[in-house]
């Protein structure tokens, strides 16, 4: 790459988020037509504390059921503690808000690989399968959403989004879980594919990259027993469940009730939208989408708003009180996940 191509790289990298930063304004400014500041207040005054204490608890046992599932992931490796690992994917969250594009999925595996004597790649790979049961899952849910829900959609292109978007995440997870089976068996295998590939690098990489092959093959592990395999999928479907109740206790917090199936509908839609906003560095995609789907069942822009606010506000804190007591908890410093980030998945260990 010639050093104009990397100045225009360079330049690109530096608007794109005050670009993003702009269409989130306008994209809150067109669902927040017409918004009452002064009766939005009045809704949070007047918000019931005690339901209010019910979402914190929710954004927890949501995190605690994500925690037992990753755990039968582990298991073929290693037998871990759900509350440490609860700990630990907090943890994880803290760290991908203050350093993000990917740091928090490394550094709660470093965490785990540090503490048990793990390769690091090998619990990432158990992250990646973690991901993919739980994308298969929530394609599943698309189709169950749609047909449960009736909401106002005049062009059809909310329904159209969601039918393809969930088709295409279906595929796309199914194969990759395919192909992470496939690697498993070819990176295991002294005379597979995958240690002919990696026979032809120079001589001098060859020990590095087949330790890490190996290892990431050793973390592609569906457990044995029956009862954790099936655990797993049931646990990637309740922890959907549980976080639909988040607006659930906010709504009635400041007296919104809506149908079962739209709150199923809530986390469908701003799933889509948070994967979008992420890869199209759209700033507010969660309150965005929020307000724009409670509006399609019918609620004002200030009770929603109310709501959505309630909910990533809590989230936040949440995560901040629990991410920053498992750190301290565990003595680890910034520098040593920084390091983690940038020498362990190369090292393979």
């Amino acid at each position: 790459m010639n050093g104009a191509a990397i100045t225009t790289a360079a330049a690109r990298r530096r608007w794109l988020p005050w670009l993003g930063a702009l269409l989130g304004l306008v994209a809150l400014a067109w669902v927040l037509q017409g918004f009452d500041f002064a009766r939005f207040r009045s809704i949070l005054a007047g918000a019931d504390l005690r339901l209010l204490a019910l979402v914190p608890l929710a954004i927890l046992a949501e995190q605690i059921v994500r925690a037992w599932k990753w755990r039968q992931l582990l298991y073929p490796l290693r037998p871990i503690g759900v509350t440490y690992l609860f700990g630990t994917i907090m943890a994880g969250y803290l760290l991908a808000m203050l350093i993000p594009f990917g740091f928090g999925t490394v550094a709660r595996s470093w965490l785990v690989a540090r503490r048990e004597r793990l390769k690091l790649v090998s619990v990432l790979a158990t992250v990646a399968l973690d991901r993919l049961t739980d994308g298969i899952v929530f394609a599943c849910l698309v189709a169950l959403a749609l047909l449960s829900v009736v909401f106002d959609d005049p062009t059809g292109g909310v329904r159209a989004g969601l039918v393809w978007g969930g088709a295409g995440s279906f595929a796309l997870f199914a194969t990759v879980l395919l192909a992470l089976v496939a690697y498993r068996r070819g990176a295991l295998r002294a005379d597979g594919r995958i240690a002919a590939w990696v026979a032809r690098l120079p001589k001098r990489f060859v020990p590095a990259v087949q330790r890490t092959a190996t290892a990431f093959a050793e973390g592609i592990a569906w457990p044995r027993e029956t009862w954790r395999g099936v655990g797993i999928v049931l646990a990637s479907a309740a922890i959907k469940l549980i976080a639909a109740t988040h607006f659930l206790w906010a709504g009635l917090a400041i007296g919104v009730l809506l149908e079962p199936a739209q709150y199923l509908f809530m986390v469908v839609f701003l799933g889509f939208l948070i994967i979008l906003g992420h890869f199209i560095r759209f700033i507010g995609s969660f309150v965005i989408g929020g307000v724009f789907a409670l509006g399609l069942f019918g609620v004002r822009a200030e009770p929603a708003l109310a709501m959505v606010l309630i909910v990533e506000t809590t989230s936040l804190l949440s995560v901040a009180a629990v991410g920053a007591l498992s750190l301290w908890a565990q003595g680890v410093a910034l520098g040593e996940l920084r390091d983690a980030r940038g020498q362990g998945v190369g090292q393979g260990g």
